[in-house]
């Protein structure tokens, strides 16, 4: 063995997106979150609107011709009760929240919005609507988007978003390059580690925060029909098992959530059990908003982080 690269003679490179070079989680430099933790934790509360008779929505059961009345209704429920008993429950235990806000909740439901404001969780950008993706969309109608989902962010939290999700994960070729166009610091669509990376583009850096695509109870509820109690173990089994490995190095650990999902009172009952488990370990790890990491991230020496 030469520890060349294999070979395979006449076939072209792989296609590659560019923004980030293949790193191991082993041998990176090491360093602190605040207080010299090695966990951070936060929640990332999705709240979304979806257009009705039209458009794409989670089902909870196969939907009929539109108007699907059982799933819009379904979704809907986390906005009028699932989102309400979320928030008591975020009380209770004191955790901060990034919240995930699709920019049409402004116009449809901001007693909601007003709720987390008074907690002074952070607002993320979120897109307009979850009945639509972003990445099909032409290079100016996607920044149109981007513009007017910041834009409203901005008038009624009084500074825009930090930080974006794009609603369903979706992106186009462009997509990180318009975001730190528009100012954006960081972005939650790549999953690819349990670090913040660097993307590149061409405006400079735009940091990638771990969002859990695993610890998510849309994949994991809506996808592979897993019962509540399983996606509470999931949550406990994430948390003690990460603890344990950031004794080597920083890592983040994000819980995804949607209000119509985990705000189900069932559901509800055992996500308790275990957001309960976390907070009682608040004093060994750094209980935070996705904002609050990349922030942190911003203000590290060149090359820490990868």
């Amino acid at each position: 063995m030469t520890g060349d690269p294999p070979s395979a003679a006449g076939r072209p490179a792989l296609a590659d997106h560019g923004r980030y070079d293949y790193s191991p989680i082993k041998g990176r430099p090491a360093y602190d979150w605040p207080d010299r933790r090695r966990l951070a934790v936060y929640v990332g509360l999705n709240l979304e609107h979806f257009a009705f008779g039209e458009g794409m929505g989670a089902e909870l059961c196969p939907g009929g011709p539109p108007p699907d009345v059982l799933n819009y209704a379904w979704r809907d429920y986390g906005n009028r009760v699932g989102a309400w008993r979320l928030l008591d429950l975020f009380d209770q235990l004191a955790l901060p929240a990034s919240v995930l806000v699709n920019g049409s909740l402004y116009g449809y439901c901001p007693e909601l919005l007003a709720a987390f404001r008074r907690r002074r969780d952070e607002f993320v950008g979120h897109g307009w609507t979850n009945a639509e993706r972003q990445g099909p969309l032409s290079p100016s109608d996607e920044a149109a988007l981007i513009a007017e989902s910041t834009d409203i962010i901005a008038r009624h939290e009084g500074e825009p978003p930090s930080g974006w999700l794009g609603p369903w994960i979706s992106e186009s070729r462009v997509t990180p390059d318009l975001l730190s166009e528009r100012g954006y610091r960081y972005v939650l669509d790549w999953c690819m580690d349990d670090q913040p990376v660097w993307l590149r583009t061409r405006a400079g850096r735009l940091l990638a925060v771990p969002y859990p695509q695993e610890l998510n109870d849309i994949p994991a509820i809506v996808g592979r029909r897993m019962g509540a109690s399983d996606f509470a173990d999931m949550i406990v089994d994430q948390f003690d098992e990460m603890l344990e490995q950031s004794r080597e190095g920083p890592l983040v650990m994000g819980i995804a959530l949607h209000a119509y999902i985990v705000g189900q009172p069932y559901r509800l009952r055992h996500l308790r059990r275990a957001l309960a488990h976390i907070a009682s370990r608040r004093d060994d790890i750094w209980l935070t908003t996705a904002g609050a990491i990349s922030d942190h991230c911003h203000g590290l020496p060149e090359g820490v982080v990868p």
